[in-house]
């Protein structure tokens, strides 16, 4: 057996060196070809003179040609509608040049020739995975986050607990929360801290965002139960510069830039800065207390303690196009961010002097490389660790209402130490990271294997300043997650592929259990540690497949037995609205869906594209955020709990329609029936009720469970001068009445609903010189509708917003 491997490494050696010697006698050229507007410019003719060679961009814009001798050449480019160009280049041995071009229009063609191809957003969407892409870049001159580019998605909903930087919950499909996962770039987002959230990031910052419904394909890696977000950054070599303020109600300013630089050396510069601040200061409809009489007074007021602020900054350095590296950058993200904290989880709950804090250093490595020793073989591995610091303060011992107006908690001495929930300076550290590593070898046209491995580690130090010497404080808070994954991908047929893969999901956590009692003769409290240590260990698996039945006509189906591990905030608290529940089981869930896909024209001028999605889970320890009182903190705080078994059915819908490049309308529709199907609950003595539960087959509670969203934009060509572009858009969204707590408990009188919601926004873009120069108008909530997410938690009445931004992009050559 010893011979056997030894010859074996050895014949793989002789392979590696002889492919990498081969490899290393030709040279290369590759690169994207764009338009004006950075947008990809598919079906190009590349023409490399002399040796004859040729390629033609994909859906992406991308091109690669190999295998030719080191020397000078002359590069041709052509493609309908777009001036040609050429030019000079030379390659060297075994290293592959990096390029990007950008083709200007041709007047005299573009009205005559249609260009054909799939945009890079439709190839995703073709994928055999319940996937769904969405290109950003028109939407880079509106002032809208990616929070909000998102709410716009079938099947999503981001549900805000109030204006700029608060507190937001992702749902997919019925699976929200923590349920779904957020990439970067392909890397998790989990332990990017407070700094770096959904909601106060840009628009600008992304090219494109993918949404998986469902089953997530292995090179992503994370746990997620329900789905994922990737966010895609427009990470190509290019000279650019992205620039970008906008001002708007409430005394809101946000202001972002994205800039990068490549040279012919190779050595590549990336960056993104942004920044947010509002006041907040939105009407808010609630009852005033009043401290003489004790009365709940209906009124309509300010909020009045709800600033927020944040800055980041995401700065990368290194080489691209090298024979060792497609790309390989290090670097990172700084940032910091500050918020009052008006409310609780409940309007009830208001506040006037709690405020939190984040900071984010975070190191960071990118490298890839395609081809490494042999063709088909790709390797990305990224990873990054936060050395931030979260904050959270409550010091000023007063009892506020919603005029602003305070009485002390301790009138007799107003002078006393205290909170307005509980003392505390809380300083904690979350001391998180991610090491993700992803190998994929294209045996040839018809087989692909996938390899992909994430780790991650988290270890919370916190102290009170109040409270230094706090027993719980001292206590370990560590988890460590491996999720291991392999998939196989096979072209069946020209139009059926499948794709079956495995995952592996382990977890290692150390917590405590405290316990105390009290000695009233000796006036002491007793405290009993007990350090508890746990692991997790389990197979997960799945299908995915697609059939075109015609080009146009697709169906697509996929399952997964997935498992979601608990998150390090579900263990463990937020420190803030949050509680600790150490003791939570791991979700695991059996997903389905089934969907179809159908593109067709009326005419020359009339496009149409029908998507419809049939969605089902059968989820085990359903993790679900619930309100409790807290006598301690004497407010009410979300808890974690694990529902033993939940069910959702649902499907999601939509319809996009184009006319020229004139006029676009989009609609998407969404109905997911989440019940709880627990019969007999669980006792605290560890039996089973022998009592069907009052709340089986009830809807899951604080969940929308029907809505939709539709948008129209219409544009003129040349609007005051050649090669401006006007644009105005309506965007209206609809969420059905739903119940904020069981359906079955309590009297049909006292049952909370938050009622059916409609928004309406509309907007106007106008694009210069060619979208060099552009301004945009947009008014949310134009009809001032009172709107809610979170608990009943009221977000802001109509606001007006304008944009100025500036976009300068040139090749690198």
């Amino acid at each position: 057996m010893q011979i056997k491997k030894i010859l074996l490494t050895g014949f793989l050696c002789a392979g590696v060196i002889y492919a990498r010697a081969q490899e290393e006698q030709h040279a290369a050229v590759a690169g994207h070809v764009i338009s004006e507007q950075s947008a990809p410019v598919a079906a190009a003719a590349i023409y490399l003179s002399p040796g004859n060679k040729s390629a033609t961009t994909d859906a992406s814009g991308a091109f690669h040609i190999t295998a030719a001798a080191p020397g000078k050449y002359m590069l041709h480019i052509s493609a309908p509608g777009y001036k040609g160009i050429a030019r000079k280049i030379v390659l060297t041995a075994g290293r592959t040049l990096q390029l990007e071009e950008q083709l200007k229009k041709d007047v005299r063609e573009i009205n005559t020739v249609s260009v054909t191809g799939v945009s890079k957003n439709r190839e995703i969407n073709r994928q055999a995975y319940n996937v769904l892409s969405v290109d950003a870049r028109p939407l880079h001159n509106s002032t809208m986050d990616l929070g909000q580019v998102l709410n716009r998605v079938s099947g999503v909903r981001v549900r805000e607990s109030g204006g700029v930087g608060s507190d937001i919950r992702f749902s997919l499909n019925g699976f929200s929360g923590r349920q779904v996962k957020f990439f970067l770039d392909g890397m998790p987002m989990d332990n990017f801290g407070s700094a770096f959230q959904l909601n106060n990031i840009p628009v600008n910052f992304a090219s494109r965002i993918e949404i998986y419904k469902g089953v997530v394909p292995v090179w992503l890696g994370g746990d997620a139960l329900g789905g994922a977000v990737n966010i895609i950054t427009n990470t190509q070599p290019r000279t650019y510069a992205d620039v970008s303020y906008s001002y708007g109600s409430f005394n809101t300013h946000k202001s972002a830039i994205s800039a990068g630089y490549t040279a012919k050396s190779g050595f590549t510069l990336q960056m993104n800065a942004f920044q947010n601040y509002s006041d907040n200061n939105y009407w808010v409809d609630v009852n005033v207390v009043d401290f003489n009489t004790g009365l709940h007074n209906p009124g309509r007021v300010r909020r009045f303690h709800d600033r927020y602020h944040n800055e980041t900054l995401v700065l990368y350095a290194g080489v691209t196009g090298k024979k060792y590296a497609d790309q390989l950058l290090i670097g990172g993200t700084i940032g910091k961010s500050k918020a009052d904290i008006q409310t609780g989880n409940r309007m009830e709950d208001v506040f006037g002097g709690r405020w939190r804090s984040g900071s984010l250093l975070q190191p960071s490595l990118k490298y890839l490389k395609r081809n490494l020793f042999v063709k088909g073989f790709d390797v990305r591995v990224s990873a990054n660790f936060n050395l931030g610091e979260e904050r959270a303060v409550d010091t000023a011992f007063k009892r506020y209402n919603w005029a602003g107006e305070y009485e002390h908690k301790d009138t007799a001495n107003p002078n006393r130490l205290g909170g307005e929930s509980s003392l505390s300076d809380y300083r904690y550290r979350n001391n998180n990271g991610a090491v993700n590593a992803a190998l994929s070898y294209t045996i040839n046209d018809r087989h692909a294997i996938t390899f992909n491995e994430l780790f991650t580690t988290f270890n919370r130090k916190a102290k009170n300043n109040f409270d230094p010497e706090s027993i719980f404080d001292k206590q370990p808070r560590k988890t460590s997650k491996y999720i291991s994954g392999l998939s196989y991908r096979a072209n069946i047929t020209k139009t059926i592929n499948a794709t079956a893969f495995a995952k592996h999901y382990f977890q290692r956590n150390i917590t405590h259990s405290i316990t105390d009692t009290y000695d009233r003769e000796k006036e002491v409290r007793y405290y009993d540690v007990a350090i508890q240590r746990g692991s997790f260990s389990k197979m997960g698996y799945g299908l995915a497949a697609t059939w075109f039945i015609t080009p146009r006509l697709q169906l697509k189906s996929s399952y997964e037995k997935a498992f979601r591990l608990p998150e390090n905030e579900e263990l463990f608290g937020d420190m803030v609205n949050e509680s600790a529940t150490m003791d939570l089981r791991p979700e695991s869930s059996h997903n389905v869906n089934i969907g179809a896909n159908y593109s067709f024209n009326i005419g020359k001028n009339h496009a149409f594209e029908v998507q419809g999605d049939f969605i089902f889970r059968n989820t085990s320890d359903y993790i679900r955020s619930m309100l409790i009182f807290s006598n301690h903190k004497n407010e009410y705080i979300k808890k974690s709990t694990n529902d033993e078994s939940v069910t959702n059915r649902g499907i999601d819908a939509e319809i996009h329609y184009r006319y020229k490049n004139r006029f676009s309308l989009n609609s998407s529709f969404t109905y997911q029936n989440i019940r709880n199907q627990t019969e007999f609950e669980m006792l605290p003595s560890g039996n089973r009720s022998t009592v069907v539960s009052a709340v089986y087959k009830d809807r899951i509670p604080n969940v929308p469970y029907m809505f939709g969203n539709t948008n129209a934009a219409i544009s003129f060509d040349n609007v005051l001068h050649k090669g401006n572009r006007l644009s105005v858009g309506y965007n209206l969204t609809y969420v059905n009445q739903f119940y904020l707590f069981w359906p079955s408990q309590g009297t049909r009188d006292t049952k909370l609903i938050i009622p059916t919601q409609w928004g309406h926004d509309v907007n106007m873009l106008y694009a210069l010189a060619e979208g060099k120069y552009n301004i945009g108008l947009e008014c949310l909530n134009i009809g001032d509708s009172p709107l809610f997410d979170n608990y009943r938690l009221q977000k802001p009445g109509r606001a007006f917003y304008v944009k100025l931004r500036y976009y300068f992009s040139r090749n690198t050559l």
